[in-house]
């Protein structure tokens, strides 16, 4: 497929190179085969296929397997092919993982909620597991055991997709909350880094360690790039206060001063840059910060939002529309392809060259 496309200018967008379509179900994870012109694909029927591109040019499905003895749909597949493992989860709540050779169920843990996040560190051992409670576990794997080593949520939904860069030693989850956050795993110094760019769940990353860019596709649609190699910086706690931190206006609890003062009480907001309890006459403007994590505009007090200069309103992360509500991503670094799949279906591949290099 690469020899056929003809040189294009850098439009800084990515660009479609090929619709692969005739999936009965929803597909729900998808692989680009390495080095081969090729998809595997895995679908809500529990049916596997092999997409081979033919001499038209279109992808058709030339291995179809099913699998009947699966009673509860796994949600994720993991093959570890430094230790020969393969690692799945399910929605029996149970994670497990397998002798790739011999087929060995080698041991298992149950999670507290239905996982849909897996990641694993070769070097470590370690497994990340993401469930729908929102919180992230990790544990140690032995050959026959495992360890649980600690819990941790920072989300207000379900964690829908994790991604682990093993050099940074980062950790990326995304959630039904519309965000990404990035956990400092490898310095130990508990950062969490909060990314806010969809208007929709997230529920798909993928992480290009080369350039140090990280790919979140959501259920609006978008293809959000983000440059992960710049100093960014983690948003504050919301401070706790029965009056504007500010004005010093009584909030609409603040009965005593209500009644000293005879003034109605003030509804309660937040700076999303000093952390600051407000009121709205307090906080009537809106920035994006997007070194915090913010590519959108939020609400920030008048006099954070002046002192934001415009080098800090540079956005640093690109936004696309795949035109479809991607479920599942796969990033092929050494040709720059993304494949996304959708539940409307189809799967897409994509150059993204010209904004991922």
């Amino acid at each position: 497929m690469a020899a056929e496309i003809q040189p294009q200018p850098l439009t800084r967008k990515p660009i479609l190179l090929q619709r692969v379509e005739g999936s009965q179900e929803v597909v729900n994870m998808a692989v680009i085969v390495p080095k081969e012109e090729g998809v595997i694909s895995v679908s809500e029927d529990r049916t596997v296929r092999v997409w081979l591109k033919r001499d038209s040019g279109q992808y058709w499905p030339s291995i179809y397997h099913a699998m009947p003895s699966h009673q509860s749909r796994v949600t994720m597949v993991l093959f570890v092919l430094e230790l020969e493992w393969v690692l799945s989860t399910g929605q029996d709540k149970q994670f497990a993982w397998h002798c790739s050779e011999s087929g060995q169920r080698l041991g298992g843990y149950r999670t507290s909620a239905v996982a849909s996040g897996l990641q694993f560190d070769v070097e470590s051992r370690h497994v990340f597991i993401g469930d729908h409670s929102g919180q992230v576990t990790i544990l140690k794997l032995e050959q026959e055991n495992c360890t649980l080593l600690t819990s941790f949520r920072g989300h207000t939904g379900g964690v829908t997709a994790l991604c682990w860069d093993p050099v940074q030693r980062v950790l990326f989850s995304g959630s039904s909350d519309h965000s990404v956050i990035m956990w400092d795993i490898g310095g130990r110094k508990g950062t969490a880094i909060e990314l806010q760019g969809h208007n929709d769940k997230v529920q798909a990353l993928s992480y290009a360690q080369h350039t140090r860019q990280l790919i979140s596709c959501g259920g609006d649609g978008g293809i959000v790039v983000w440059n992960m190699d710049v100093e960014r910086q983690e948003t504050p706690e919301w401070l706790d206060s029965d009056s504007c931190q500010k004005c010093d206006q009584p909030f609409f609890w603040n009965f005593k001063q209500m009644w000293d003062n005879k003034k109605i009480g003030l509804r309660q907001h937040h700076c999303r840059k000093c952390g600051k309890a407000v009121c709205g006459k307090c906080s009537s403007k809106r920035s994006s910060i997007p070194l915090m994590g913010f590519e959108f505009e939020v609400r920030v007090c008048d006099s954070c939002h002046e002192a934001i200069t415009d080098e800090e309103r540079a956005p640093t992360a690109t936004f696309h529309d795949s035109k479809h509500n991607i479920v599942h991503v796969h990033f092929d670094a050494t040709r720059g392809w993304l494949l996304t799949a959708g539940t409307d279906k189809v799967i897409k591949l994509w150059d993204m060259t010209p904004v991922v290099s």
